[in-house]
């Protein structure tokens, strides 16, 4: 450690310290901890302690399942502690009175895993003289078990302690060099949806000011109620609770929720389609979350806020890595794997059909075919979604699609889910880990100019800089994408067939 620098919070001094050109702070509580009776409901305020509170360590994480995704990368899980679970970290050149824009990072996790600590902020802060904000939040039942019959219990409570933190931020960032009135959400997979959910959130208006869902946005089919309230029932029975027993709820221990929430959600082994659904997340509550977060966007709810929205090329190849059945599909396989998911949209076997023979074109094996379908049903389809809905009403609107394709196992998993992260952060390592690429000339100019551009756009709401080629704001005609892969451009309507061929289904 170099420096230690104290910095004066609304709720009291915390130490962080200097390390290599950056004041880092960790764990810094931005709520009350969320025990006892405070379990499923709104964030408390923290209580303001006396003297200098040490801000060198990251807390505790949020109690979750084992990740599959973490254990790629080895070392010792961090520990889980419900009490110390609502709390952000920032990285900064100086604690000063500069006000920089700020970077507000949403992790990933399906909902039910993640933490804010997965990812050092330290490059993006020294690229761009910016400040980066992480965060974690309630996850899994504890954050977004929904219960309409329980008076006493808040639904989406994981996006209110989104918004939250991005009140602390409000309150207290100008003290680490920050500005309060540019403030950009980011966030990857889970962290994405969170990102498009708080668009249309009312305790999240003024707090935030451009936004870049990755691999994540308000998926059509997504915040059903109905599918949260099954969850409930099905957790009650499994913890032999009757249905309201929010009491009984709130004396289980953490780790007897997580086991049950384990138990009841499916195995899904297989393509990533019909048998994995995001179980457990943001629904509409007609509260928190009024209205279908499209809907809001599309109503002109966030026409003040930049968009910056996109998604990978080849994400559930990702899930590919833990099925090692996953080279067998055949054409019927195929048929299968498609059709559950084109029955989601309420459409059956013929425009199952159709949607196979126009990927065919592009795609010669029914792996890559299933993939490239799954992926633009799951994020590309609904990014584009996100991004229509809010060009009618905001011009500073952008689209981009990463395609870098990651040498990983001779090349099988492509441009895969949560691939373009170590990019925009700049984490490249010595030797390729997992999802994490090595440091090479290639990737660390990609790295470069995905970070420049990132950070452009959280400076004026414009991703444009001298790194990429100019690409204009997306519109429905030319639908202008920065694809970034080994050479960056700018492309109108990527796979313009395979997005057509989704309209009337998604």
């Amino acid at each position: 450690m170099e420096n230690e620098t104290v910095v004066q919070t609304s709720n009291g001094k915390v130490r962080g310290y200097g390390k290599r050109g950056v004041i880092k702070f960790k764990g810094i509580p931005y709520a009350a901890p969320p025990v006892g009776n405070l379990r499923f409901k709104p964030p408390a305020p923290v209580q303001p302690w006396s003297g200098v509170r040490d801000a060198l360590e990251y807390s505790g994480i949020a109690p979750q399942p084992p990740s599959a995704l973490e254990s790629m990368f080895g070392g010792e899980p961090r520990p889980q502690k419900e009490a110390e679970c609502l709390t952000l970290n920032v990285w900064t050149p100086a604690a000063d009175d500069k006000k920089r824009p700020v970077l507000f990072f949403i992790h990933g996790g399906a909902f039910v895993t993640g933490t804010g600590a997965s990812l050092d902020g330290s490059r993006l802060v020294l690229q761009g003289d910016v400040v980066v904000v992480s965060i974690n939040y309630r996850l899994g039942t504890l954050g977004f078990l929904y219960m309409p019959d329980v008076p006493d219990a808040t639904p989406n409570v994981g996006l209110l302690d989104m918004a939250a933190a991005l009140r602390f931020v409000k309150d207290n960032i100008a003290a680490f060099g920050g500005d309060p009135g540019s403030v950009t959400i980011f966030g990857e997979s889970a962290g994405g949806f969170a990102v498009a959910s708080l668009l249309g959130m009312p305790a999240a208006k003024g707090l935030f000011h451009r936004a870049i869902p990755q691999s994540g946005a308000a998926h059509p089919l997504g915040f059903n109620a109905q599918a949260g309230e099954r969850v409930y029932e099905e957790l009650m029975a499994h913890v032999g609770l009757k249905n309201g027993d929010i009491a009984g709820l709130r004396k289980l221990p953490a780790e007897d929720l997580i086991k049950a929430q384990v138990a009841i959600m499916p195995a899904g082994e297989g393509d990533f389609s019909t048998d994995r659904p995001l179980r457990l997340g943001p629904v509409i509550d007609k509260k928190i979350l009024p209205v279908h977060p499209l809907e809001a966007l599309r109503n002109g709810y966030a026409k003040e806020i930049d968009l910056f929205v996109g998604s990978n090329l080849d994400e559930t190849k990702l899930w590919n890595l833990w099925n090692p059945k996953a080279d067998e599909i055949d054409d019927k396989g195929l048929f299968k794997g498609a059709g559950g998911i084109v029955s989601l949209t309420g459409r059956g076997e013929a425009e199952t059909r159709a949607l196979i023979e126009t990927y065919k074109k592009l795609r010669k094996t029914p792996r890559n075919i299933m993939d490239a379908i799954s992926t633009d049903y799951m994020f590309r389809i609904p990014s584009v979604r996100l991004a229509e809905a809010q060009a009618g009403h905001r011009k500073n609107t952008y689209m981009y699609l990463f395609a870098w394709q990651s040498p990983l196992r001779g090349g099988k998993y492509g441009a895969m889910h949560a691939l373009e992260l170590p990019f925009v952060f700049g984490v490249l390592l010595p030797k390729e880990i997992g999802i994490f690429p090595q440091k090479t000339d290639e990737t660390e100019a990609l790295s470069r100019a995905m970070m420049d551009t990132w950070i452009a756009f959280a400076k004026s709401g414009n991703p444009n800089n001298k790194g990429i080629p100019q690409v204009a704001p997306y519109d429905t005609k030319k639908r202008a994408t920065i694809v970034f892969d080994k050479k960056i451009q700018v492309v109108d309507d990527p796979y313009g067939a395979e997005r057509a061929a989704w309209n009337g289904l998604l």
